[in-house]
């Protein structure tokens, strides 16, 4: 069975509005301006052999496989870089242009390998493919020199390097040139020497290269082929799904063989990544089969006891038994749950039922509470709506773009490579970030303007740029009065013109000179277009909330919304963020954002749910510890979130999970929750199930099963059946059902259909009767707010309570790694971990030196809440008095030292900043031991109890 691959046109499609009308072998075609005829003609389905062109980059005509003739011109344009015009007669075949295909073919086929049988690309290489196109029986030269011989590079995990197959048709060089923007790649020699190099001649994995796979889509041999390929042959079929990695929400092919994926290789018609992929997405999917994989229920009476292998039923039945037992001993609100923006809508979304409804208490929340809740809470009161504004691809138009406290390339990488196009094609680039993000200084990318504040300062920061915009008149006051709420912006405008909150007042506490601020907020304001995008540097600190509400403030106030390439854009760490906060994962709210209290609200839900639901909202993840630690909270059940490791004071959390009863975790692998846990429920991966994932630009996505799961049952359909235990009936038959649920009660989402998502690829919310198929941008002629106005909020700067001292001199801030992944239970158990396989501590030489510490040496990180111990790797990235981390293995203790601070308005932690010591050390930290021990301990409790038939 072959697998149904996607058409590929040659050349990019053109977004000219002008048509054209031309002739193509006899046949006519309309195609817009800029069009080249060899996409004009696939159009109508006229396939010209082609090699070194495909749909994904620019044209480059070397192959000149394509060419053609034009009635009235000279010679044989290549039909790649020939564009149309109107009233053009083309022809695509006669024996002329048959003779000089196949002499060009025969020349390349003389330098090939001709071991096409028992080549990995047998069945899926366009120069065999070729070869047959244009009609090659024979190959009449024997060259003296020949590439055969060349040695093969294996040095990268997920691919394979032959260039004795390569044609230099220079599509991988390009790939990683238009598509990743890393110019990893290049063409070394001239003539007969010509070769495709890894940054000048190294092996691959030495290399720039950052393994996103562009190359290897793009090459047309095996000359760049996955390893997977290579091992288990070509794929049989195809199923498109949603990338399970961070919040752009790549769509992906799941290329299979029977239930076993071969690779996942990006979906051209992907809205979100248009064909292009990282690391993460493309090649570390082993995880879902990995041998850590724990596929049987499992229950036991304390942590210190061996795990017992139960079946489902026992399972079910026990910790529905368990959580009545608490709850009739220390009443209905002594337990609760928390989601996972690992999940899908679906699953979230009847989580949150099973907790409000069959709980009876809104004691829910979500890991979002530690990453993105100020930017629900912060645009909900300045635009109305708890979401970024814009699609991805709206950065194509902007023409100043602000990062503050994001670091695209690592975290979001698809999203990165688009955002770095548009920077090389002349948008201007401004960084607000205490460290050297690879943006500041990127191949063809520079930054105006590197804002490198100290960490804890950014509302002071936002603040003096807002002064800069009102004092030098630089506001756009037509928008402000046609848009926004005139009163409050009057009282901010007083507010921010404060000397106060200039920049030459602001610079002692920031630390950016005033003048590279004035002209930073100058660029910014005086810009056609200007966006900004921000992530977990704005919204994990004390003032997160109010950053995000200062960041509303200066849009609104250079009228930078309501259009394409501009707008404010959160960039959601995982998944399913934005899902999982639209579901009704926060204690306080039903799905779609509205409060428990809300009388209408309530009613709705309890009429739909048949069930008497508390108006009260319910505890929050810190206050589940509290309440713990209190014996007034004593069970939780924990559904593909790792507490244990992600949240902030680990110390504290561990205590908490130690003082309840009933712990029920519901995950792939016995992560560091679990070996708290009393119940364990095995969980389903992405590819084991349906549901939908909702990324950062608010686009619902399809997820789809492509292997049925490992342990019997999707994620749903567990807390279903956890649900009907607990003596609260659900009854779906199919995900689809529950999203028709979330639509009828949801106005945002109530043209959502699974059959809309499956014949459009994907909605954007809001999709109503107003919007039908979605909505890209955000707040284009008012604002969702009751009174469409847009509303300035006063942001005045509070310093955060935690201060350096001379005990703590140094601040720590934390981040992540492009080929690592959150807490790192998916990417640790792939291959990724050649890149990056122990998290380490990035210090400045300066305060290095005067502590004595050498790159590579240990270093103890102490803190007010703890120590730890860490690799160094000292950097000029970091600004002197700032270290740097990040928190992908659980043995490295990173949230031990993170405080217990968090945001006043939504008690999201302030991870990025923790005053610290380091000092050179010999011995992992006393923590660091113990918990070795512990984690041991409870691996060999599984080990124990599982069976081994």
């Amino acid at each position: 069975m072959s697998i149904n691959k996607e058409k590929d046109f040659g050349t990019p499609a053109s977004t000219s509005d002008n048509l054209v009308t031309l002739e193509i072998d006899g046949f006519q075609v309309t195609a817009p301006a800029g069009t080249s005829v060899m996409r004009a003609a696939a159009s109508i389905g006229i396939e010209i052999p082609k090699l070194c062109a495909t749909d994904s980059i620019e044209p480059f005509g070397s192959c000149r496989l394509c060419v053609v003739q034009i009635e009235g011109g000279r010679g044989m344009p290549a039909s790649c870089t020939t564009p149309v015009a109107e009233g053009l007669k083309i022809t695509t075949q006669n024996k002329k242009l048959a003779d000089v295909r196949r002499g060009i073919m025969e020349l390349y086929i003389s330098d090939h390998p001709l071991d096409c049988l028992t080549c990995s690309a047998n069945g899926d290489c366009e120069l065999q493919d070729m070869a047959g196109a244009v009609g090659l029986r024979e190959v009449r030269y024997n060259p003296v020199e020949t590439h055969l011989n060349a040695e093969k590079d294996h040095s990268n995990p997920y691919f394979s390097f032959d260039p004795s197959k390569c044609i230099v048709c220079s599509r991988c060089v390009r790939a990683c040139e238009e598509t990743q923007g890393t110019f990893a790649l290049t063409i070394d020699g001239r003539g007969f020497d010509s070769k495709v190099s890894p940054s000048q001649n190294q092996p691959f994995m030495d290399s720039e290269c950052v393994s996103c796979g562009a190359c290897v889509q793009a090459c047309p041999t095996a000359t760049l082929m996955e390893k997977s390929v290579i091992d288990n042959g070509q794929p049989e079929h195809a199923i498109v799904t949603t990338c399970a990695y961070c919040g752009v929400g790549c769509s992906f092919r799941a290329e299979m063989k029977g239930e076993q994926v071969i690779r996942m290789v990006p979906a051209k018609d992907g809205k979100a990544n248009h064909g292009h992929s990282c690391v993460k997405g493309r090649f570390a999917f082993g995880y879902a089969t990995h041998k850590d994989r724990i596929t049987k229920p499992m229950i036991r009476a304390s942590i210190k006891d061996a795990w017992q292998e139960v079946s489902w039923e026992e399972a079910i039945n026990h910790a529905a038994s368990e959580l009545k037992r608490i709850q009739a001993k220390y009443g209905k609100d002594s337990i609760g749950g928390i989601t996972s923006s690992r999940c899908t809508n679906e699953e979230v979304y009847i989580m949150q039922k099973l907790i409000r409804a069959g709980f009876g208490n809104n004691n829910v929340d979500t890991c979002a509470r530690v990453c993105h809740s100020p930017t629900g809470y912060g645009l909900k009161q300045t635009f109305g709506e708890s979401s970024g504004t814009q699609d991805f691809d709206s950065v194509m138009k902007a023409d100043v773009i602000l990062i503050i406290g994001a670091n695209p390339t690592d975290g979001h990488p698809v999203f990165g490579s688009q955002m770095k196009k548009r920077l090389r094609q002349g948008a201007k680039l401004i960084v607000a970030d205490p460290r050297e993000i690879d943006l500041i200084k990127a191949p063809h990318v520079k930054a105006s303007h590197h804002l490198k504040l100290r960490p804890s300062t950014n509302v002071a920061l936002i603040n003096a740029l807002g002064h800069v915009v009102v004092t030098e008149n630089l506001l756009d006051e037509a928008f402000v009065n046609e848009r926004c709420d005139v009163a409050s912006f009057a009282k901010w405008k007083t507010f921010v013109a404060q000397e106060h909150n200039s920049p030459e007042a602001s610079e002692s506490i920031t630390g950016v000179p005033a003048a590279e601020l004035r002209a930073a907020a100058r660029l910014y304001a005086t810009a056609d277009n200007a966006a900004i995008y921000y992530g977990l540097g704005v919204t994990e600190h004390s003032q997160g909330s109010t950053m995000v509400i200062g960041i509303a403030n200066l849009a609104m106030a250079t009228g930078n919304l309501g259009h394409d390439g501009v707008g404010v854009n959160p960039l959601r760490g995982q998944n399913n963020v934005q899902g999982s906060c639209d579901m009704g994962s926060f204690p306080h709210e039903f799905p779609g954002y509205r409060h428990v209290s809300d009388p209408a609200t309530h009613q709705l839900f309890e009429n739909a749910w048949q069930s008497k639901l508390s108006s009260e909202p319910g505890l929050r993840i810190p206050n589940m510890f509290e309440a713990a630690l209190d014996k007034s909270f004593m069970g939780l059940y924990c559904e593909g979130e790792d507490i244990a490791q992600s949240d902030p004071d680990i110390k504290h959390v561990h205590a908490a999970l130690r003082a309840m009863e009933c712990v029920i975790v519901q995950d792939i692998f016995l992560n560091e929750t679990a070996k708290f846990a009393h119940v364990f429920l095995p969980g389903s991966s992405f590819l084991e199930k349906n549901g939908t994932f909702t990324n950062a630009e608010r686009r619902i996505s399809p997820v789809r099963k492509v292997m049925s799961p490992l342990a019997g049952y999707q994620d749903w359909e567990v807390t279903q059946l956890l649900a009907n235990a607990m003596g609260y009936p659900m009854n779906y038959n199919h995900p689809s059902e529950i999203m028709d649920e979330i639509a009828r009660l949801t106005p945002s989402f109530a043209g959502v259909s699974y059959e809309k998502i499956d014949r459009l690829g994907s909605v954007q919310w809001p999709c109503n009767d107003e919007t039908p198929e979605g909505t890209p941008i955000m707040h284009i002629e008012h604002f969702l707010r009751d009174n469409g106005k847009g509303l300035f909020m006063l942001t005045e700067f509070v310093p955060t309570i935690e201060r350096v001292n001379a005990k703590f001199p140094l601040i720590l801030t934390t981040g992540r790694i492009l080929s690592q992944y959150n807490v790192g239970a998916q990417t640790r158990r792939t291959e990724n971990v050649a890149w990056h396989a122990e998290d380490r501590l990035e210090i400045h030489p300066h305060d290095a030196e005067d502590r004595g510490v050498n790159d590579g040496d240990w270093v103890g990180i102490k803190s007010r809440a703890g120590e730890t111990v860490l690799r160094a790797l000292v950097s000029d990235r970091v600004q002197p008095g700032v270290v740097y981390t990040t928190f992908h293995f659980p043995e490295s203790g990173a949230n031990v030292i993170t405080t217990d601070n968090s945001d006043w308005a939504t008690n999201c932690p302030e991870y990025k900043v923790t005053a610290v010591q380091i000092t050179k050390v010999s011995q992992p930290s006393e923590w660091q031991q113990q918990y070795q021990e512990f984690s041991e301990n409870q691996l060999d409790l599984l080990e124990q109890g599982m069976s081994h038939d």
